[in-house]
């Protein structure tokens, strides 16, 4: 009985440090079966993307009557294959079932009136749910967040030689370009979809930049914790602890250039500078006194362009940070030391169960 309650608690404590994996028997996989019924709501709502606005009411139900039969039999047929009644909730979320979540109704819209955009927007909207759920309840995303929130004031400690190196000459050139034209209208003239996917590239190669060392990286910490062996699914674990916990980092240094840029730009950008640069005043969000009769004005086009130098530093920052021997180094062996106490429980877990995990 000693031994269970003990075993219960160590499971525990593997979920809380963002370890799951550690967890015998323990399957990344559960977590579809676990998001079953959010996953089912979705789908039954994305029936509906087989409607039309364009054409009348009657033909609407035409659509979303073959929408219900085409998602029925598909869902029937794979239910037979599976041992099941035809009509009946998939008691699993296998391969095939994710197929037909992300594709089903994704086709919808193409085959009811010819809805291209809203077949993309669908596609790739369940496709980032599904790995979304992966990542929260299959490896423990949230769990792995708070722990390096808790440890990051330490891991940052890491990075302030190569941050201090790297900002003092990242920080000379985007107070150069900051006030120009042309960096103005880049940032500002683009409509809003442009805009964000622009911003988002920048912090999407940041973080392929962190993902390339990544597995180097857990080899290294392997080595460092006693010659630790991992299995496959628990590197994969183990990475994503050490990504977000760097990734954690470049948002921070992100964040902090974001907010300087607004102090400053609010500042020193006066309406008439952004009439001269944009060819109207901007659109204010919001107007602070300052000493008197002065205004600070924050603007749509200042967010933006601010948000613009934001990202491009996190581009830099997170290729600094990766092509630093030493930060690397540092790092690795600061996220050992905090990661020794998970590992010296999961040898105790490993006796308690009876022998070592290979899934």
């Amino acid at each position: 009985m000693g031994d269970g309650r003990r075993i219960s608690e160590l499971e525990r404590s593997f979920r809380r440090a963002g370890l799951p994996t550690f967890i015998r028997g323990y399957s990344a996989r559960q977590a579809f079966a676990k998001a079953l019924p959010l996953l089912t709501v979705v789908f039954v709502l994305e029936i509906l993307n087989a409607l039309n606005f364009d054409f009348g009411f009657w033909t609407n139900v035409g659509f979303l009557a073959g929408g219900i039969a085409i998602s029925l039999g598909i869902i029937g047929m794979l239910n037979l294959a599976r041992g099941q009644a035809f009509l009946s909730v998939p008691r699993r979320v296998g391969l095939a079932e994710m197929i037909v979540f992300v594709v089903v109704p994704s086709v919808l819209p193409l085959l009811f009136g010819g809805q291209q955009t809203s077949a993309v927007v669908t596609l790739v909207g369940n496709t980032a749910l599904l790995g979304l759920v992966y990542l929260v309840l299959g490896f423990g995303a949230v769990s792995i967040l708070e722990w390096a929130v808790r440890r990051f004031v330490s891991l940052f400690a890491a990075s302030l030689t190569v941050l201090v190196r790297a900002l003092s000459l990242l920080l000379f050139f985007l107070l150069v370009i900051f006030f120009t034209t042309e960096t103005w209208q880049i940032w500002t003239v683009p409509q809003l979809p442009k805009f964000v996917v622009a911003a988002g590239l920048f912090m999407v190669f940041a973080a392929g930049f962190l993902l390339l060392r990544l597995p180097g990286s857990v080899r290294g910490l392997e080595v460092e914790l006693r010659g630790e062996h991992l299995s496959r699914t628990q590197r994969v674990n183990v990475g994503l602890v050490m990504f977000l916990s760097q990734f954690l980092q470049v948002v921070f240094v992100a964040l902090a250039v974001w907010l300087f840029f607004v102090v400053f730009g609010s500042l020193l950008v006066s309406a008439g500078v952004r009439e001269a640069w944009l060819g109207k005043q901007g659109t204010e969000l919001l107007r602070i006194p300052f000493f008197g009769d002065t205004v600070v004005t924050i603007t749509v086009e200042l967010l933006r362009v601010a948000t613009g130098m934001a990202s491009f530093a996190a581009l830099y920052y997170a290729a600094a940070t990766q092509l630093d021997e030493a930060y690397r180094d540092e790092v690795v062996e600061r996220i050992a030391g905090q990661m020794k106490e998970t590992f010296a429980r999961r040898a105790e877990y490993l006796s308690l169960v009876g022998g070592t995990q290979t899934v």
